[in-house]
């Protein structure tokens, strides 16, 4: 059985213009091919930016790109007819659709209404006004383009904990607003950056509301019978209780497939936290590894001083590999965005090759990585960045290497500091490789893959050393790998 692979297809400055469907349409066979096995899709629901929304400004669930809301009947990547294309092409071609979810909040409200409001510190989500007042929210939303189809439900001021713009008077911050949830406090369960951190943006979802929770559950019945739905990725949750999504998460199960893929995003790299979470959730679910992450960008600016033996020191997939999603990059970590920290290019062969070869947790690829991304960034006094985003030149290789050769036991060969790597073993049904890497100068490694493998002649997938190695009579053989680099030793002869 194919290894989970999974595809983040799209990055935040993906092009507008409605291509990002039919390129998910025509890709579909070739990366079924290349040994990918899930794709993660943006929000396919219509923001409030409308044809210009990358997807977190969440105005209408149900707006597929079907209804002219927000300017547009399309969303940025397409139509509701291209979505459909796309999702039945990866079905075809034997692959999985992850669609991306964002349930925090809510923006691009139809109409305002008078509410009551409290102030809340933005430094200490905690210290809330006791004097309430009077003011205008855009709290209201009806959809009046998509007229009640598929579900008539009306957002109102009952609907938010939390908003951050007021008119009458004229105020921006944060605002709790006055209804009978919560007695005023914010939810617990979430995240305690800033003393609480429910409040994200918009008009922020008040989950105990029980309307609220129905509606998003019919929602998430109602997708898969608009298109395939194989799992979720989870947008923002450490704003969003905990308990909320146990529920959620759970009843999604029931309901589509008790094998349903959930991956949330939890930004944040201390394991006690990201445990705490995973206990709260019932481990329904896995999580990014952040930390893991973070060591990649680390170790891509230090070069030959990171110590490669450490890369895995913190990362969630050393400590609970079974909710590990590991990446090199994301949409929040390029060049321009709020987390940006960026993986040097030259490292990422090595950082694929650490999530992509090994036994544990499952790989995500990132959209620019695989086929190369130009965008502008406009800069804080108005200049503009050009940023060019290579093609990580051996990443479909890995790919394809992990689809044949990433089986069997794993041995570990973290011995030294700038030259590590790992075998894996194979088995009687499937082949195994050498993965030797260094961060430094041209290294090499004496490794032992067995008696069953003497004689044998080995090579590197990657093609970065062109000469062949041959096995010994004691099962060892010596495995080079150029500086700054790394190679991929398989048996010659394929098995």
């Amino acid at each position: 059985m194919t290894p989970r692979t999974l595809l983040q297809f799209f990055h935040w400055y993906y092009p507008d213009g409605g291509s990002l469907w039919k390129e998910v349409e025509d890709k579909a066979e070739s990366l079924a091919a290349m040994g990918i096995t899930d794709i993660w899709l943006p929000p396919s629901y219509k923001g409030a930016s409308g044809g210009y929304s990358v997807g977190y400004d969440t105005y209408d669930l149900f707006d597929l790109g079907e209804f002219d809301q927000k300017g547009t009947v399309a969303t940025k990547y397409g139509d509701r007819a291209a979505l459909e294309r796309a999702c039945h092409s990866l079905k075809n071609n034997g692959m999985r659709v992850v669609h991306d979810v964002v349930l925090n909040h809510k923006m691009g409200a139809d109409e305002k209404e008078r509410v009551r409001v409290r102030r809340v510190n933005e430094e200490d989500r905690l210290q809330i006004q006791e004097e309430e007042f009077d003011a205008l929210a855009y709290t209201r939303f009806s959809f009046p383009g998509r007229r009640d189809k598929y579900s008539n439900f009306i957002w109102d001021m009952n609907c938010f904990s939390g908003v951050d713009v007021i008119e009458q008077p004229n105020e921006r911050g944060i605002f709790r607003l006055v209804n009978e949830y919560g007695d005023g406090e914010w939810n617990n369960q979430v995240g305690d950056e800033l003393g609480n951190f429910d409040f994200l943006m918009g008009a922020n979802v008040e989950f105990r509301n029980a309307a609220v929770s129905d509606e998003l559950k019919h929602w998430g019945r109602w997708l898969p019978d608009q298109v395939p739905v194989d799992g979720f990725r989870l947008d923002a949750v450490k704003h969003i209780p905990a308990w909320f999504f146990k529920d959620w998460v759970g009843h999604m199960r029931d309901q589509i497939n008790p094998d349903l893929f959930v991956v949330a995003e939890y930004w944040h790299p201390d394991m006690d936290v990201l445990k705490n979470y995973l206990d709260l959730v019932d481990k329904q679910l896995m999580l990014f590894d952040v930390a893991l992450h973070h060591r990649f960008h680390e170790a891509s600016l230090a070069g030959e001083a990171f110590d490669m033996r450490t890369i895995f020191d913190g990362s969630l997939v050393s400590t609970m590999p079974e909710h590990a999603v590991t990446i090199v990059d994301n949409h929040d970590t390029q060049l321009g965005q709020a987390l940006e920290a960026a993986v040097e290019p030259w490292f990422k062969p090595l950082a694929y090759a650490l999530i992509l070869l090994r036994e544990q947790g499952v790989p995500c690829i990132f959209y620019p990585d695989l086929y190369g991304a130009q965008y502008t960034i406009e800069q804080d006094d108005d200049s503009k960045t050009d940023i060019h985003m290579p093609v990580i030149d051996c990443l479909s290789r890995l790919i394809e290497a992990r689809a044949r050769f990433a089986n069997g036991p794993q041995t570990d060969l973290f011995d030294d500091a700038s030259c590590v790597g790992f075998v894996r073993h194979g088995s009687a049904q499937a082949p195994g490789c050498v993965v030797i890497m260094s961060n430094g100068g041209p290294a090499e490694k004496v490794v032992g893959v067995g008696i069953e493998h003497r004689g044998v002649t080995f090579m590197d997938f990657l093609g970065h050393h062109r000469e062949t190695i041959t096995v010994d009579d004691a099962g060892q053989a010596t495995f080079p790998t150029s500086g700054g680099s790394l190679s991929v030793w398989v048996r010659e002869d394929g098995s």
